[in-house]
């Protein structure tokens, strides 16, 4: 009885001093989980989950820094700042957001690029480049107009655009229709853009009729064929191009690509430097009816390639230039490039008129690391 006894209290103890320590007992909270950055592999490298959502983003860019001197290319005179003789400088940094996710209505997506420059010792602001919305092959927002980005731009040299392709950026709508065997097609409404370079006229619109535009593609292994048409409705003109790429193997491709313009008007006036608006074309940016430009590339070793590119406007203006793209370590590009321009027409009349000579030589040498 007496051992009986003293089990129990023995019992009783314990269960009594374990309710005293579970009492005083801190109580430690779960730790929240921690929502790690999910890879999205569905748009291609570079995407990621934004967290919380189901949105793919991309950011990535570049920094830049050109150093040219010699003759412009585009206009004669001399390359430097304010025209002396001396070096034209620019950095560049730029910023690219791409964000995507799916939806009943296909891809949603929305694009921006930011840009900051500093030119010549002069801090020229920050632009926007390019920022549009896309759903099931609708665009709307602000980019390159679409006469030169539909068809691709020209050559892989850094002047591309001394014989011009394109006029500027513009607020769009458009519609892109993608068929599953290489083919396209485009239909597209623009604003236009004022002070557009080398065209010395304001092009926005001047009522409720845009500028409008229609194009297609078809693109394959071999390389693709491309066309493009724009109607200018303040000057009722329309502009044309044609484009086509080969690609002969995996380290050489060349392309070739033709402009008409309607209405061209050589109104310039060399004592001021005018043109008129009203006898251009915001689509044609050349000067005379025709143009023409083609250019190839070749991978010359693995961390080399060449690029060249030949161009012809038809009051007689020839431009070439030549380059060779050096990746000193991967995303770290050096591109020394050589470019000739003989002028003719109203673009010699210009250079003259602005100091310059009847042809420019000159050189640019540019640093580029892409992130």
């Amino acid at each position: 009885m007496n051992i009986k006894s003293l089990l129990l209290g023995s019992i009783a103890v314990l269960a009594a001093a374990s309710g005293v320590h579970a009492a005083d007992a801190v109580v430690v909270a779960e730790p929240e989980p921690v929502e790690y950055v999910r890879v999205c592999d569905a748009y291609g490298t570079g995407f990621f989950y934004i967290p919380g959502t189901e949105t793919c983003l991309k950011i990535d860019g570049y920094v830049r820094y050109d150093a040219a001197a010699g003759d412009n290319p585009y206009d004669g005179t001399n390359v430097g700042a304010k025209g002396n003789e001396t070096w034209y400088k620019l950095t560049r940094a730029e910023v690219r957001f791409d964000a995507r996710s799916e939806t009943e209505l296909g891809t949603l997506r929305s694009y921006a690029e930011t840009r900051l420059e500093y030119e010549n010792g002069v801090s020229t602001g920050g632009t926007l480049p390019q920022a549009w919305i896309e759903l099931g092959g609708f665009r709307i927002g602000t980019a390159d107009e679409l006469f030169g980005s539909f068809v691709g731009y020209a050559g892989n040299v850094l002047n591309d655009d001394v014989i011009n392709y394109q006029s500027g950026q513009s607020n769009q709508v458009s519609y892109t229709f993608t068929g599953g065997n290489g083919f396209s097609a485009m239909i597209g409404a623009e604003q236009g853009q004022d002070d557009v370079t080398g065209l010395g006229g304001q092009y926005v619109i001047e009522d409720y009729m845009p500028h409008v535009l229609a194009g297609a593609k078809l693109e394959k292994d071999w390389g693709g064929v491309s066309g493009v048409v724009g109607y200018d409705s303040n000057v009722e003109e329309f502009a044309g191009k044609l484009r086509l790429d080969v690609t002969i193997n995996d380290k050489f491709s060349v392309f070739i690509m033709g402009g008409y313009q309607s209405g061209y008007d050589n109104d310039f006036d060399p004592a001021t430097g005018d043109v008129d608006q009203f006898n251009r074309n915001w689509f044609g940016t050349w000067e005379g009816d025709w143009a023409a430009w083609g250019g190839f590339t070749a991978k010359v070793a693995e961390k080399a390639t060449l690029n060249g590119q030949a161009a012809w406007e038809d009051e007689g203006t020839y431009a070439f230039a030549l380059n060779v793209e050096y990746e000193l370590v991967p995303g770290f590009v050096i591109t020394p490039e050589l470019n000739y321009t003989k002028f003719d027409g109203a673009r010699e009349a210009f250079s003259v008129a602005n100091g310059g000579d009847d042809d420019a030589f000159g050189g640019t040498i540019r640093f580029q690391r892409n992130f």
